[in-house]
């Protein structure tokens, strides 16, 4: 369908919207009547206040008539109030209209752009109707006030305002039409162009790797030249925008000022000649003025949201849709290629132990588990940030069953956290499929069974109590609720705050206590697989290691972490190396002996830089006994000793006398 003709029905659905609300609009209408009289008396009691006042000799009858001016702008306002809330009886109809649209498409068909369209784009909807009827409708009854406050000053009056006023508003109508229509080219032009840039410049190491940079550059300089050429269209159009002020509100005021001879020989007086100029200057410009950049700008704007609100959602060949790209990980492109020994290559499923060695506890189901069904299935999984761009994740293949125990590490930005994001739901693969419990993924039913707590941890306003159940259906008893936080490691930061009813003030809270929070949350819920992304980095390593090992011991649960200590990697039951062309699987000593990469993050992880130590005692002791500096060495006791040169350090158990360390001199 082309864009026309949704335009066109869009405009037919306004009207039937509008016909079925038509005593909101008479309501609408009668509160606007006080407006009118505000306008009305804004140019006839000035005159007459001139006329039959000041300039009569008697300032009495002047100052009744400031009076009764003073009078109907107070009654203005006073209907100015109702009519806001007439037209939020117009307005949010239109808005519920809109959200169940967006809720139908995003809930039913599945469709991931819909929480961006109801916190975004049903807003600017209902806002900019809302201001399109204000401005309207003030026109309407401003225009209908002024004329007949001329009428009843002077009928001449009428002969000088109201044919330029006339041909001002006919040009606007004749120019609105194509006006909205390169307005909303040039919306189309710049979305296009920023969607062409979110996709190439993830992509830049990609291009530059295969030689497109003369394509690419070709592809985003057309986006370019389409965006420059609607905005010079959309310019030249917009001139209109003050042909149509100048024509319509500032005209009359020059006609007026150049005729004043003429008017006053002919009987109009000097009150009704200021009353004129009044209803043009305050009145009648500020309200063209409005219409003009109101319905030219937020119309075509307004148009544009309800098109993509009220649009058919559109599937790809063969029945999928395009893959969410939230941008959750810098991902850095991984290759296709795997390297010799135990590896995990496309298409060779990895499978880990039945049971995970460190959980030392049998899977368990759940009415919506399956013995028979692994807890956690990746068949040729592939994902890339475009379409152009090389995948991060390539034909993964991987099986856990219930109660395993997984660590991922990699280097930084290889795809880690992309990974958990398609495990739980978050991504929609490009390539493959995901499966939880023999559910596929995204589901109602995957999202059910697994819980990921990503890196930044969320805690909520409110008691610790709810922050902690926020998983689970019903509250949770406090029994269980103080084991899990003493199995977890919360126990401290609970009773600091005062118990589990007391209020919790995120910010007040460091990185590492709201990541126990969010822990202990997880580990409350019923949620049998278990995505920990980086979700332990603000522990120390004593309190990560109590936290795993808390999820590793939860009965029925398969355990995913993204590690980032040698640790968290030495205690999981198995490992996935993600690093491109040398992704790995296997026990932290299987990849040890068999993967140089992993070999390499290992070092990488273990490494310390010696720290130089200087002698507390001169160099040359007759003693022979020198202090060195540098506890936590191997059977340190909080001092270090040294037989023989400085830095050769011996242990409690190694000294040349065999006496205990604390007596040596």
């Amino acid at each position: 369908m082309s864009q026309g003709a949704v335009t066109d029905g869009i405009y037919a659905r306004g009207l039937r919207f509008l016909r079925a609300r038509w005593r909101v609009l008479v309501r609408l209408g009668g509160w606007s009547v006080l407006e009118t009289g505000q306008t009305f008396l804004t140019g006839y009691a000035p005159a007459r206040a001139l006329d039959e006042g000041f300039l009569a000799g008697r300032p009495g009858v002047g100052l009744a008539w400031l009076g009764v001016a003073g009078i109907g702008v107070l009654v203005g306002a006073w209907g100015t109030v109702r009519v806001y809330a007439a037209v939020a009886a117009l307005v949010e109809p239109l808005r519920d209209v809109l959200v169940g649209r967006v809720v139908e498409r995003g809930v039913r068909e599945a469709d991931a752009g819909a929480l961006s369209g109801l916190t975004q784009q049903v807003e600017i909807a209902r806002d900019t109707f809302a201001g399109l009827v204000m401005v309207s409708r003030s026109f309407v009854f401003t225009a209908v006030g002024a004329v007949v406050g001329l009428a009843s000053l002077d009928p001449l009056l009428l002969l000088v305002v109201v044919p330029p006023l006339a041909a001002g508003l006919g040009l606007f109508a004749a120019t609105l039409r194509p006006l909205a229509r390169r307005q909303e080219e040039f919306l189309v032009a710049d979305e296009a162009l920023a969607e062409g840039l979110g996709r190439v410049c993830p992509g830049l190491r990609d291009i530059t790797a295969a030689g497109a940079e003369d394509r690419v550059a070709a592809d985003t300089g057309r986006l370019v030249d389409t965006e420059q050429r609607t905005a010079y269209s959309l310019a030249r159009w917009s001139v209109l925008r003050v042909v149509n002020l100048a024509l319509g509100g500032q005209l009359p005021i020059v006609l007026l000022l150049a005729c004043a001879p003429w008017l006053l020989a002919r009987g109009v007086t000097t009150g009704a000649l200021v009353g004129a100029l009044a209803y043009v200057t305050q009145s009648l410009l500020p309200a063209l003025r409005n219409l003009v950049h109101g319905l030219g700008t937020s119309g075509s704007r307004l148009v544009v949201v309800l098109r993509r609100l009220v649009r058919e959602p559109t599937a790809e060949p063969g029945g999928g849709r395009h893959p969410v790209s939230h941008d959750l990980t810098d991902a850095r492109p991984a290759e296709r290629n795997t390297e010799p020994g135990r590896r995990l290559a496309p298409h060779t499923r990895a499978r880990a132990a039945d049971q995970d060695p460190d959980s030392g506890t049998a899977p368990h189901t759940t009415d919506r588990t399956s013995t028979h069904s692994p807890a956690l299935s990746l068949t040729s999984v592939s994902f890339a940030y475009g379409p152009t761009a090389t995948p991060v994740v390539d034909r993964l293949d991987l099986d856990l069953p219930p109660g395993a125990h997984l660590a991922v590490v990699g280097p930084s930005g290889i795809g880690k956290s992309t990974l958990t994001a398609l495990i739980a739901g978050l991504l929609h693969p490009t390539g493959g499929r995901i499966r939880l419990c023999g559910h596929p993924v995204p589901s109602p039913d995957a999202a059910a069974l697994r819980v990921l707590i990503p890196q930044e941890a969320y805690v909520h306003t409110g008691t610790l109590a709810e922050n902690l159940g926020h998983l689970r259906p019903d509250p949770v008893p406090e029994p269980e609720l103080l084991a899990a936080a003493e199995t977890v490691g919360l126990t401290p930061l609970l009773e600091a705050l005062g118990g589990s009813r007391a209020n919790v003030d995120p910010a007040a809270l460091s990185a590492g206590e709201r990541q126990l929070v969010a822990l202990t949350r997880a580990y409350l819920s019923y949620a049998p697989l278990v995505l920990l992304d980086e979700a332990t980095c603000h522990l120390d390593p004593r309190a990560e290691e109590r936290a795993e090992r808390a999820f590793a011991s939860r009965p029925g649960t398969t355990l995913v972490v993204v590690a980032h200590r040698i640790s968290s990697a030495r205690r999981a039951g198995r490992v996935l190396l993600m690093d491109g062309p040398r992704t790995a699987y296997g026990t932290h000593e299987e990849l040890v002996r068999d993967s140089p990469a992993y070999r390499e993050l290992v070092g990488g992880w273990t490494a310390v830089v010696p720290k130089r130590s200087e002698p507390a005692l001169p160099l040359g002791d007759p003693d022979r006994v020198d202090a060195v500096t540098g506890s936590g060495l191997a059977g340190d006791r909080g001092h270090v000793v040294a037989h023989g040169p400085v830095g050769q350090a011996q242990a409690s158990r190694d000294l040349r006398d065999g006496r205990p360390l604390g007596r040596e001199g």
